[in-house]
């Protein structure tokens, strides 16, 4: 298997071996970026071929300054927020206004109470553009005025679908929570 130098020098020649490489090593992780931006896997699959196409005509740009696989993750966001920009339309649309979340501030998790799985499958459930912000946030680290001008929405939108994003999270965590703990009473 080539090594990260060997597959980006045989990328900028276009040979076929080194964009197989680049492929093999780094698809999954590409394709976890590209999952937590997108409501279904196979969208999720669109997004990474148009993101990895993106990297294969564009890895000539990169300058080594800083890590390959974090400007290949930015590739990867960035084609998933313009693959929302061009399919909004298609998506439900849901006013956030119109959904009703308990404010739950005072709810404490532990990280252990809730598997890696119980806690993509409820970001997962957000509306979209609550995904969307959360992600590019908490996951990503963007600024709110990076994400208003990214997703082409005011900076007070952006801090406003976060909060209503961990609302929501800390929602449904709780109700996990519980029945977790109802379970271990009728078990116990």
């Amino acid at each position: 298997m080539l090594d990260e130098k060997e597959i980006i020098e045989g990328c900028c020649r276009h040979d076929r071996k080194a964009q197989k490489a680049l492929y093999e090593k780094y698809a999954s992780i590409l394709l976890g970026v590209c999952i937590r931006y997108s409501g279904r896997r196979d969208e999720a699959e669109d997004i990474l071929q148009d993101g990895l196409i993106k990297v294969y005509f564009n890895i000539k740009d990169f300058a080594g300054k800083g890590s390959f696989i974090n400007w290949m993750k930015k590739i990867m966001v960035n084609t998933a927020i313009t693959h929302y920009h061009r399919n909004l339309k298609h998506h439900y649309h849901q006013d956030i206004d119109d959904i009703r979340e308990m404010d739950i501030e005072g709810s404490v998790f532990d990280t252990a109470d809730f598997t890696r799985e119980e806690l993509f499958a409820i970001i997962k459930e957000l509306p979209h553009g609550y995904r969307m912000v959360f992600n590019l946030y908490a996951v990503e680290g963007y600024k709110h005025k990076e994400i208003a001008d990214l997703l082409k929405i005011d900076v007070n939108t952006s801090k406003s679908q976060y909060s209503r994003a961990r609302s929501l999270i800390r929602k449904k965590l709780n109700s996990l929570k519980k029945i977790a703990e109802k379970v271990d009473e009728q078990a116990g």
